[in-house]
């Protein structure tokens, strides 16, 4: 069985209710930035706004707007990344720089900031992806436990989708 401290009960418990009375989208994220800083750590963290029509995500939230501003776009074409995040609505651990270039065509900026791992985590509505967060930090920093919370943590913030 699988023991969950006291501590990280209470800030799930925490961000929770916060989330509950949040106004609007963007203050959800600025509350899950803090959330996924408190209990997986990160040193960037990006909402992306799932855009099938133009092949692209459109970037919602950016605690480094420096170097990925709000309202950027990326494009995403057809990647294995993309199959997997987006279409299938998976999530994705990048543990190392080369797991880094695989799944990033922006790898070269990511890595050079010091990125060398990475989580995504798709929130998907009706079997369709809707929105992604992306955490990045150091090297060796994530591991499958921090992308299972993750997970939780990404179900929590769901009425940010009605929000939206």
């Amino acid at each position: 069985m699988v023991q969950i401290s006291t501590e990280t009960i209470e800030k799930l418990r925490s961000l929770t209710l916060a989330v509950a009375v949040a106004p609007t989208a963007n203050q959800v994220w600025q509350i899950a930035d803090e959330a996924f800083s408190q209990m997986l750590g990160q040193l960037m963290f990006t909402v992306l706004e799932h855009v099938p029509a133009s092949g692209e995500v459109a970037r919602l939230y950016s605690n480094r707007p420096d170097a990925y501003p709000v309202g950027g776009r990326k494009p995403m074409g057809e990647t294995p990344w993309g199959d997997l995040v987006l279409t299938r609505g998976q999530p994705w651990l990048g543990q190392d720089a080369d797991a880094i270039r695989w799944a990033y065509f922006d790898h070269e900026t990511l890595i050079g900031m010091g990125f060398e791992t990475a989580i995504n985590l798709p929130m998907v509505s009706a079997g369709k992806t809707l929105i992604t967060l992306n955490l990045t930090a150091g090297p060796g920093h994530y591991t499958q436990s921090h992308l299972e919370l993750g997970q939780v943590i990404a179900g929590l913030l769901s009425p940010a989708l009605l929000l939206e």
